[in-house]
């Protein structure tokens, strides 16, 4: 992965949504010679985002706006971005450089820090994949206008799957919550507030087995957890969604092995943003921490250039 004339940059970023761009805004003001891959979007899920009202001073805007918007900072800056996949990171324990493996050949970098968020988790039902952004979604800002009047189904018991489920009322005619358990794990208040909606209806100890259809779906068929019965409802292609909240997966898997992983595979980093590997850093969704919100991967990207630009002996921001 690389030769020994290869140039060998300060720090390579890995992910371009908030918290990689914003590290890639304060890697060029730490006068680091980094380099920022993404492999399908700048912005990362922020881009999905159609409306974004908690980003301090920026009242009313989308996560595409928001995102381009930190890209062009960070280009302005002269900040060296592109779209590149990663397909392995290693270190050398003798020189303490990592090697990140690509499609296009590889890299060498003094510093990495993995700001690859996390994706949607699959709720595993037949058609899922096959109606995956045709029936099935994963964000009810993005496709709850696309559902204004028809039925949606929400697949989950948290909080995300109950404060989707309330946004969707602002669109949908009949919001059905399908919750595997025999209880909410939402906060109190939530789902206090599901369960006295008019437009919401829970149903406890059911799973949805499969979607069937042509392009779109016209039936679901559902399982009851406590007696095995399973039921098909058939309806209208296309008069009905499903949108699926059960949780999201950490794009770790590139550092397994160099960081440590939490239950749920979220890097385990310390304030600084450092893994237990030096020279390693994690930011944003990624990694194990309280809030996941865009404000939140700004700020970790911010702490893992610093903490990088530290460890390189290079100016930190003060």
């Amino acid at each position: 992965m690389g030769s020994n004339n290869q140039q060998v940059k300060d720090l390579v970023i890995v992910g371009g949504g908030p918290a990689g761009l914003t590290a890639a805004i304060y890697a060029q003001r730490s006068l680091l010679d980094a380099l920022t891959l993404e492999q399908e979007a700048f912005g990362g899920q922020a881009i999905l985002t159609t409306e974004i009202d908690n980003y301090p001073g920026l009242p009313h805007t989308d996560g595409y706006t928001l995102s381009e918007a930190m890209r062009s900072q960070a280009a302005d800056l002269g900040a060296e971005v592109r779209m590149e996949q990663v397909t392995g990171i290693a270190r050398n324990d003798e020189s303490g450089l990592f090697t990140l493996a690509t499609p296009e050949g590889g890299l060498v970098a003094r510093a990495v820090i993995l700001a690859g968020g996390a994706t949607p988790r699959r709720a595993g039902f037949d058609g899922e994949e096959r109606f995956a952004s045709h029936g099935v979604s994963y964000c009810a800002t993005c496709d709850g206008m696309f559902y204004r009047g028809k039925r949606v189904y929400v697949v989950g018991g948290g909080n995300s799957a109950a404060e989707e489920a309330l946004f969707l009322t602002r669109f949908a005619c009949e919001v059905v919550l399908i919750v595997r358990k025999d209880h909410l794990r939402a906060q109190a208040a939530v789902a206090r507030e599901l369960e006295e909606s008019e437009k919401v209806t829970i149903r406890y100890l059911t799973s949805i087995v499969s979607l069937d259809g042509g392009e779109l779906p016209s039936s679901i068929s559902f399982r009851n957890n406590e007696t095995g019965e399973i039921t098909t409802e058939r309806y209208d292609e296309g008069s009905f969604g499903v949108f699926v909240f059960v949780g999201r997966v950490p794009s770790s898997q590139l550092v397994d092995g160099l960081a440590e992983l939490d239950p749920a595979g979220y890097v385990v980093t310390d304030e600084r943003m450092a893994t237990r590997t030096p020279g390693l850093f994690a930011a944003g969704d990624v990694r194990r921490t309280p809030l996941r919100q865009i404000v939140t991967a700004a700020a970790d990207g911010a702490v893992a250039a610093n903490s990088a630009a530290a460890y390189l002996g290079r100016p930190v921001e003060g």
